[in-house]
């Protein structure tokens, strides 16, 4: 199946001149939706994950998949004020700014293997801040896996060298 045909373009948004590459359409098709959660699985199934970590929102819904097809846990890293009860974070630059993410302190247990997943990776600026809060706690980092890739605009992947990084489509 291609995966790039359930993924809808839209030009100039959210601001003019960017190309958003939305995911909704794939994931509102059960085929693609769950041709997407078991490609991301099959590269994982011999790395014994103990939880997956999802940065919200799209990462939520990509990541609570992937953990019931992995038969592992799954960790929230949210904004910061969204968890209720107490919590480390990770800030880091933007382009123009900062932002900051948040996991409860006793989410992820020394030495749990842990896999990151998101929707895509552009920057890379999300998911190194990921894998910060996953070292922060004492997990080791055994893969991060996108949907997406926006190679050919952006090297998210520089951020993250020397860890396991895959996508399953790339534009």
């Amino acid at each position: 199946m291609d995966l790039k045909e359930k993924i809808r373009s839209i030009p100039d948004f959210p601001i003019k001149g960017v190309l958003f590459r939305d995911i909704t359409t794939l994931l509102k098709d059960k085929e693609g939706y769950h041709a997407l959660i078991e490609t991301i699985a099959d590269s994982l199934r011999d790395r014994q994950v103990d939880l997956v970590i999802g940065p919200e929102a799209r990462g939520f819904v990509i990541g609570a998949a992937l953990a019931y097809a992995l038969n592992a846990g799954f960790v929230l890293a949210r904004k910061p004020g969204k968890l209720p009860c107490e919590t480390m974070r990770y800030e880091y630059g933007l382009e123009y700014g900062s932002d900051v993410l948040e996991i409860h302190t006793d989410s992820i247990q020394p030495g749990q293997k842990v896999v990151i997943v998101d929707d895509l990776l552009a920057t890379g600026g999300t998911a190194l801040a990921t894998v910060k809060l996953v070292e922060q706690a004492g997990g080791e980092v055994v893969g991060l896996r996108f949907a997406i890739e926006l190679s050919s605009e952006f090297d998210g992947r520089t951020p993250l060298k020397g860890y396991d990084v895959q996508s399953v489509m790339q534009y």
